[in-house]
């Protein structure tokens, strides 16, 4: 006889689960594969090979990969001064850490480009140095920046509160000093966390459109992001277009989560043995 679980219901759980996956997830991504796919290999060339949709894709990545840079600096800062750190204030930084999640995307970006246009409370500042952040593409790095930087705090945050402090001690008595300690053992630790946190904020940086589309100026060729062009080609009734553009950005996505996973199982084995 089979043994009995510790917690039952494991079939309702699973088939709830495959279920739920099915219907908001595979179904959604099974037909846009399946939209592309009535596109001859010419005409899908032709519709991701599109001057225009290249050049979206440039501006994209570009914007994605230098807000994923900024935010794996400050994420770590952020996640390092709300775990070692008892100041007033801390709980209200916590909890706002998690207002880009809760806010639409189009508030911040109306939000963001209110403050940064060359009149503005921000902006201002930048303008007698010939910078434009609004309708620029630092505009576009800011948004993007903006709604993925919790990726990164709250996917280092419980690792570093779990981190033991005894590993700390036992690197400074042995005479490590503190840039030594965080690089040589509380850095491995961090890292499978920081390339998580970092690969989910990039994913969704290269996805980004109510944030972005406020305060980039959407300029073609110039500030135009792929999620937009695909909007428009949705607007102009260009439905397999869209698809054929949004099927090159789900590809993107998918690789860069692949490759988180296996990076992350590699570390974990030469750290972990």
């Amino acid at each position: 006889m089979p043994r009995p679980r510790v917690i039952p219901g494991f079939g309702l759980t699973l088939g709830t689960t495959l279920v739920f996956l099915a219907l908001a997830t595979l179904l959604p991504l099974g037909a846009l594969v399946l939209k592309t796919a009535s596109l001859t290999w010419a005409e899908f060339w032709g519709y991701i090979s599109d001057s225009r949709a290249v050049s979206t894709y440039r501006v994209t990545v570009f914007a994605a990969a230098a807000a994923t840079a900024i935010n794996l600096v400050l994420g770590v800062l952020t996640a390092w001064i709300l775990v070692r750190y008892e100041f007033p204030g801390r709980r209200l930084l916590d909890s706002a850490i998690d207002l880009p999640f809760a806010l639409p995307t189009a508030v911040a970006g109306i939000a963001l480009a209110t403050l940064t246009v060359p009149n503005g409370p921000v902006g201002a500042l930048f303008t007698p140095f010939g910078i434009k952040i609004a309708y620029a593409f630092p505009g576009i790095i800011l948004a993007m920046s903006f709604t993925s930087l919790p990726f990164v705090v709250r996917t280092v945050q419980p690792v570093l509160a779990d981190l033991e402090p005894q590993l700390e001690e036992a690197a400074a008595s042995l005479g490590a000093g503190p840039v030594t300690t965080f690089v040589r053992v509380i850095l491995p630790e961090l890292l499978p966390a920081i390339i998580a946190g970092g690969t989910l904020a990039l994913v969704r940086s290269l996805g980004e459109f109510g944030a972005v589309v406020f305060i980039a100026g959407n300029l073609p060729f110039q500030t135009e992001i792929s999620s937009l062009l695909i909007f428009i080609r949705m607007d102009e009734f260009d439905y397999v277009g869209a698809a054929a553009i949004a099927t090159i950005i789900l590809a993107a996505a998918l690789i860069l989560l692949i490759a988180m996973n296996l990076l992350q199982a590699r570390l974990y084995r030469r750290f972990h043995g």
